[in-house]
């Protein structure tokens, strides 16, 4: 029995120096990594993009990564000639940036990350407004539009000044807007107060009882108690944003992918591929954290074989 038990003991230790050791060998892991991660753009994409380094920070403490943002036009900017690794968009590539980019001998790894509604939203002391239909959105941002009072939409709404916030034109959510409700990306009325910054949109219709305003879902999530979400009929019934209706696609037609452009030669340091592997693996459960919907788990699979084959090029697209 003596003998059983000094074996039993010695078994135990041994195996507590192999999982120390383990441990050991991952924080020590952990304790090398170091250099940067340079991101900018879209400032839709930015709340899952810091929520992500956030997490990776804990466990990468030595590795810096910053996150801009200059809009999905103005991060890819400076992505196509190498001043960022990634670039977070709230749109595809256009075919004008790819042309910068291979100029400049830069290529692209389009990888999608979540999905996104963008939110109608006015002032929490609106009372008059139950819904809009696509066609009065469209009349209110339309080029030359004539809509400036709200009973301009409706004869029965107040006659009262509709001011009006919205992303600027080098915003990736402008650009999705304006193709969805006025048929042509950048074409919409200039009379509005444009902004990057989406948290001062945010603020603008918070402020003002006759605001209306548009931006991405998790900001109208962050901000409920400010805000009020304006469903959108597009010939179905009025339709609210959620993770529900944006994921089966009920939310119509302001759903919507978003993705980060990764430059494959930044992968040739490890703190960057290391970085986009976590945030591939973490994606779902911290864009669901953050107000967005998560991707399916197969999309998520072809998503991650991609960039472990460093697949290059546009390959994604939702009708």
């Amino acid at each position: 029995m003596k003998q059983f038990i000094i074996t039993l003991i010695t078994i135990t230790f041994a195996t507590l120096l192999v999982n120390c050791g383990g441990d050991s060998a991952k924080t020590s892991s952990a304790n090398t990594l170091s250099g940067t991660v340079k991101i900018d753009g879209s400032s839709t994409v930015f709340p899952i993009t810091e929520a992500v380094a956030e997490e990776f920070g804990k466990l990468y403490p030595k590795v810096r990564v910053t996150v801009g943002i200059s809009g999905t036009g103005g991060g890819f900017k400076k992505y196509s000639i190498g001043e960022t690794d990634i670039n977070d968009a709230s749109r595809p590539i256009k075919d004008k940036e790819i042309k910068k980019a291979n100029e400049n001998q830069i290529e692209f790894i389009e990888l999608p990350v979540a999905y996104d509604g963008l939110s109608v939203v006015v002032n929490k002391n609106n009372s008059w407004l139950d819904y809009l239909t696509v066609n009065e959105l469209h009349n209110i941002w339309k080029p030359g539009s004539q809509v400036h009072y709200w009973n301009d939409i409706r004869s029965n709404w107040p006659r009262k000044e509709i001011k009006l916030y919205g992303p600027g034109t080098d915003s990736g959510t402008f650009d999705y807007f304006t193709d969805a409700i006025n048929g042509k990306s950048q074409s919409c009325r200039s009379d509005f107060t444009k902004s990057e910054d989406d948290n001062v949109l945010v603020q603008g219709v918070a402020g003002d009882t006759y605001a209306l305003g548009f931006f991405g879902f998790a900001y109208y999530k962050e901000n409920t108690d400010k805000l009020k979400i304006v469903p959108i009929d597009d010939g179905n019934g009025p339709i609210s944003p959620s993770m529900e209706s944006i994921n089966n696609g009920t939310y119509s037609p302001l759903s919507r992918p978003i993705f980060i452009y990764v430059n494959p030669e930044s992968l040739k340091r490890p703190e960057v591929d290391k970085f986009v592997e976590f945030y591939l693996a973490e994606t779902y459960k911290l864009s669901e954290e953050v107000g967005y919907v998560g991707l399916p788990e197969s999309l998520t699979k072809d998503i991650q074989q991609k960039y472990k084959t460093r697949s290059t090029g546009k390959w994604y697209s939702q009708k």
